[in-house]
């Protein structure tokens, strides 16, 4: 008996970083997709099925509940695999760069800029990348603090950590070259007001401004290779280096940008101070309470989701989504209308995501799970609630002697990030108050 006839279904295997761009990883792509459609019918089945019998009997089958949630599980696992597949296989191809099509495009001064970093990254010759950078008169590096990764590099950096990072992919970004971005804003304006032809005219006071700062902070990873790596010609360093520095960047980046205090870290959007969504102010996010503590209302638990789409206002809503942990997801999924319908639905192709409400979603494993008093959900136009700012260059520090006989190369980027719209976001609280 397979595991969709036992009411489980099947999970598809991961996929090779290397089959990426092959056929055979795109249908990988889409026979995944197609399993976890089908267990999701199979899970709205079980799920009536449970429904049905709390109906009849007030209560549920144990067997059955078992079944829902043995099938909700692996439907969290699929929808898992389903997004790592799609977004390996989107992934851009990096052994491109430095490869003689990239290398023919590159102006003379870039392609001296990545000889001279390869030279640097595999045998520590760091003379002529000192010379083109002082030449450059670049500010961002010094031999103690490492060198600039070619432009394309970083550019590939950033491009696969902004796949990998659910946060970094739906919030404002912007570039700078300073330590920090200032972004003022008006605390009240200008007088206004009706008055007809001839009516004497009040003069207007000034508006009164402030401003918030996103502060830079230095975000590190330090990958390790052997020396045979480096010398051997056929790996490509850029690719190399992309790819282990990625996953470090993404996971911190991730966790900063929920719950950063924002001391050497950018200032997640849940640790600012929150009040009740009546008593709303700047500088604070307002949020809505279920009235049921660590859980959805008992009765008619889906009113509570239509009420925060509703505390944003309609400016904000068309670019809105939600945030929550995939076990918040795995609650929702069981949730539906007044005619039967299932208010969280799957994306209908790979790469895309779910819905609920109409509402895309975005997951976000370091939102916290439904508990008391806990903040699980957010929803709003993160893109202009949320900014994250990025300091113009990755640098790089090689470092053969702390850890013989490996070379460990300290790379860092410098990341800052907090609210810059606090009306563009609300919160779900799981409280009574």
């Amino acid at each position: 008996m397979s595991a969709m006839d036992k009411g489980v279904p099947r999970i598809g295997a991961s996929l090779n970083p290397l089959e990426t761009k092959s056929a055979p990883a795109s249908h990988e792509v889409r026979d995944a997709l197609d399993e976890f459609l089908g267990a999701f019918e199979a899970f709205k089945d079980a799920n009536d099925e449970r429904l049905g019998e709390i109906e009849k009997k007030l209560t549920a089958d144990v067997v059955t509940e078992d079944k829902v949630e043995r099938i909700n599980r692996a439907l969290d696992r699929q929808k898992k695999t389903v997004d790592e597949l799609a977004l390996a296989f989107a992934r851009p191809d990096i052994s491109s760069i430095g490869g003689g099509e990239t290398r023919a495009r590159l102006d003379p001064a870039k392609r001296e800029h990545k000889r001279a970093f390869d030279l640097y990254v595999r045998k520590g010759e760091a003379h002529e990348l000192r010379v083109l950078e002082a030449k450059a008169l670049s500010a961002q590096s010094d031999p103690d603090g490492g060198y600039l990764v070619p432009a394309e590099t970083e550019r590939m950096i950033d491009r696969v950590v902004s796949d990998a990072s659910p946060i970094r992919a739906i919030a404002g970004v912007r570039q700078i070259g300073a330590a920090s971005y200032k972004k003022p804003f008006t605390t009240s304006g200008p007088a206004s007001g009706w008055v007809g032809e001839t009516e004497g005219r009040v003069e207007s006071g000034a508006p009164q401004l402030s401003e918030i700062e996103f502060p830079a902070m230095e975000l590190y990873a330090m990958p390790a290779a052997t020396s045979t790596l480096l010398d051997d010609a056929a790996v490509n360093i850029d690719q190399w280096l992309a790819e282990e520095v990625q996953t470090a960047f993404a996971e911190q980046e991730g966790s900063a940008f929920v719950n950063g205090d924002g001391i050497r870290r950018p200032r997640g959007f849940l640790s600012y101070p929150k009040v009740a969504n009546a008593s709303w102010a700047h500088g604070k996010l307002g949020y809505l309470v279920t009235g049921n503590a660590g859980a959805f209302p008992m009765a008619n638990a889906s009113d509570i989701l239509i009420d925060l789409i509703y505390s944003v206002k309609a400016g904000y809503r068309a670019n809105a989504r939600f945030v929550m942990n995939r076990a918040t997801q795995s609650a929702i999924r069981k949730f539906k209308d007044a005619d039967g319908n299932y208010l969280w639905q799957p994306g209908i192709a790979a790469g895309t995501p779910p819905t609920l409400l109409n509402y895309p979603v975005t997951e976000s494993e370091d939102m916290p799970s439904i508990a008391s008093d806990a903040t699980a959900m957010a929803f709003g136009d993160f893109k202009r609630g949320y900014l994250i700012v990025d300091r113009l260059g990755v640098r790089v520090l090689r470092d053969p002697y702390s850890s013989k006989p490996y070379v460990l190369f300290y790379t860092t980027k410098r990341v800052g990030g907090g609210v810059q719209n606090f009306e563009a976001l609300k919160l779900l609280k799981f409280g009574t108050a």
